[in-house]
């Protein structure tokens, strides 16, 4: 358990840590990237940004074997607390204090995440689902991410990018999902049992769309708008993943889950207040340029024409 702890927190560290760098780096790229493969070349170019992937990667690793050693539901929330992590870096680019709103974003995120473990007590001893469990919540998953992506594109860039990070957030916990599965499957049959297993491929597919719509998002607008909503789905996703198909059990009485609904209230509220807050990167020069722009035209739409 306390190895568990010790690498999901890890993980969350270096998430956070790289988060930050990829955003301060995306934000320098054309806004005529956004959403295509020639983003993902462009910034390949950036050292910063290759640290960032490069921190996001160990984060990715250690919340593998945290994965491999605890149950979804006990992981998931010990990796929402990333944003932590990043306003911490991104306080030490700004000099901003954290103050009161900052200090309450940092006590309802842990009490939150406090609260839902202790409640819940996530434990194994269920059954995995069948391929056509698997399926079917993938495809609900990828459905809803789809549809928001969609809608993300007939919005404004700021709106756009909240949308983009909410479908990443759902992408990332269906993915952290399918790791366990593969990671099951590799358990169960060593390497030749993984390689015949869709999940090992769903996660790579899942880890390079999620990538493009991550720094998509953060292209389009400061952090404060896309880092809320990709930490807050992350863990619900992967938490209900975890219930729907890999067999995780927490604890159904009426007690248990009004406080478990209360960790989660207090983990998405934390999430929301920390990701506001002054400390996290507000300057985006391309998303500052594009709406200047488009006032700009709008003006000129609007203003009579000369007689």
């Amino acid at each position: 358990m306390v190895t568990v702890f010790l690498l999901g927190l890890g993980a969350a560290c270096l998430l956070g840590l790289g988060f930050v760098l990829q955003q301060h780096a995306a934000q320098q790229a054309p806004t005529s990237d956004m959403l295509s493969y020639r983003l993902l070349l462009r910034l390949m170019r950036s050292r910063e940004w290759l640290l960032g992937i490069a921190f996001m990667v160990g984060g990715q690793v250690l919340s593998a074997i945290a994965l491999s050693l605890g149950r979804i539901s006990l992981v998931e929330p010990l990796l929402a607390t990333n944003l932590l992590f990043a306003m911490g870096l991104a306080r030490a680019i700004t000099h901003q204090t954290l103050g009161r709103s900052g200090w309450g974003g940092v006590l309802l995120l842990g009490a939150g995440v406090t609260v839902f473990i202790l409640s819940a007590q996530p434990t194994g001893g269920g059954t995995e689902a069948d391929a056509l469990r698997h399926w079917l919540v993938f495809g609900v998953v990828a459905g809803v991410a789809l549809l928001l992506v969609s809608i993300a594109r007939r919005l404004p860039m700021f709106e756009e990018a909240t949308l983009l990070a909410l479908a990443a957030g759902l992408l990332y916990g269906l993915q952290d999902a399918l790791t366990r599965t593969a990671g099951l499957r590799f358990n169960h049959g060593g390497v030749h049992l993984l390689l015949r297993s869709w999940q090992t491929y769903a996660v790579v597919l899942i880890g390079v769309i999620g990538l493009l719509l991550v720094q998509s998002a953060f292209e389009a607008a400061p952090l404060r708008m896309s880092m809320p909503a990709l930490t807050a789905a992350q863990p619900l996703t992967g938490i209900a993943c975890g219930v729907a198909f890999l067999g995780d059990r927490l604890r159904f009485t009426t007690g248990a889950l009004a406080w478990e609904a209360v960790g989660l209230l207090c983990i998405v509220l934390g999430v929301v207040v920390i990701g506001r807050h002054p400390a996290l990167p507000d300057a985006c020069p391309a998303a500052v340029e594009a709406a200047v722009r488009t006032a700009r035209q709008e003006a000129a739409r609007r203003a009579p024409l000369p007689r």
